[in-house]
């Protein structure tokens, strides 16, 4: 498989990190779910303040996935 862009890998990052799109981008796609799962579940359910528990996780996640993302890049799946 060819080399995805960190570019364009990044600025899926920043605008819809959230829903995970960016390790769709990278063929990441069973943890690309797990954090659009945990997104949806978490904004949906923050009225209840049970929701804060996901979203800390993922954005938790998602900070991590910012060292990550050049090496999904350089070996996508």
């Amino acid at each position: 498989m060819a080399q995805k862009s960190y570019a364009i890998a990044y600025v899926l990052w920043f605008f819809l990190g959230q829903l995970g799109i960016h390790r769709f981008y990278t063929g990441r796609v069973g943890t690309g779910i797990i954090q659009l799962l945990l997104g949806i579940f978490g904004w949906a359910t923050t009225w209840l303040f049970i929701g804060w528990i996901p979203l800390v996780f993922l954005w938790v996640w998602l900070f991590i996935d910012i060292f990550l993302i050049p090496a999904m890049c350089r070996n996508p799946r």
